[in-house]
């Protein structure tokens, strides 16, 4: 069994971990779209995805516990059987798909959502934007599950659409985490077919794994912390953010 050394991988490795648990454990997963790159810059991808995984799994008991019973039901039914779909194309494409062409849609995708939300919402002089029909779930379900599957970029998609469904943000999140558990957890079965929890990933996962309660702590801490207002107005600015970065990286890597 090999570890990796190399503190220029932990130098990047420690904060995507923890900014995954801060994001799962508070704010619906978006920030974690930007672990995987960011542990990119010093290993591939694929590896990266790979080692963050289990740690992953470990996060998401923390995060369950955490919120459980305050998912919406009514949106996990349709949500998880869509994400199926996306996690079985992954599967099936995984040694014909670019990471940079998958970045670069996903950031396309987030960045003109966030844009069309703040146009609408100055248009219509801060009125609510009208609910997204439950159907449109399959659609974000699918591509939520394939974007995770490739590089546990799923948040973008999944918060697209439960941002435009009425709950508040207690429900965004702990729907979100319902969802990346089921999402994560079947994940396991591809991956070890794959060959990315080989023995160098899992021994790493284990030396990162202490940073996963640490950052749910921090992310149900801040969870309590802020208002309905600030969290949404905070997601959406995420998105944005997520969004320039993987356009930024898919152009760079194309």
């Amino acid at each position: 069994m090999t570890l990796i050394t190399d503190p220029w991988f932990y130098a990047a490795a420690v904060p995507a971990v923890l900014a995954f648990g801060i994001s799962k454990g508070g704010f619906g997963g978006g920030l974690g779209t930007l672990a995987v790159p960011l542990m990119a810059l010093v290993i591939s991808p694929v590896q990266a995805a790979g080692i963050l995984l289990p740690i992953l799994c470990l996060m998401d008991l923390l995060s369950l516990w955490a919120y459980r019973g305050k998912w919406i039901w009514v949106e996990v039914r349709i949500l998880v059987p869509a994400s199926l779909i996306g996690i079985l194309a992954g599967t099936l494409l995984f040694d014909y798909m670019s990471s940079a062409m998958i970045r670069l849609m996903i950031g396309v995708v987030a960045l003109t959502f966030t844009l069309h939300y703040w146009i609408s919402k100055n248009r219509n002089y801060g009125e609510a934007l009208p609910n997204y029909p439950r159907s449109v779930g399959i659609p974000a379900g699918a591509v939520a599950g394939l974007t995770s599957f490739v590089a546990h970029s799923g948040g973008p998609p999944l918060s697209m659409y439960l941002l435009r469904r009425p709950m508040d943000r207690t429900d965004f999140v702990a729907t979100s985490v319902l969802f990346f558990a089921v999402v994560n957890y079947t994940k396991l079965i591809p991956y070890a077919w794959l060959g990315q929890l080989d023995s160098t990933n899992l021994a790493t996962s284990v030396i990162l794994a202490p940073l996963a309660p640490l950052g749910i702590m921090i992310g149900v801490y801040l969870h309590k912390r802020v208002s309905d207002r600030f969290f949404f107005a905070f997601v959406y600015l995420l998105l944005a953010a997520v969004g320039v970065k993987l356009i930024w990286d898919g152009l760079v890597n194309l």
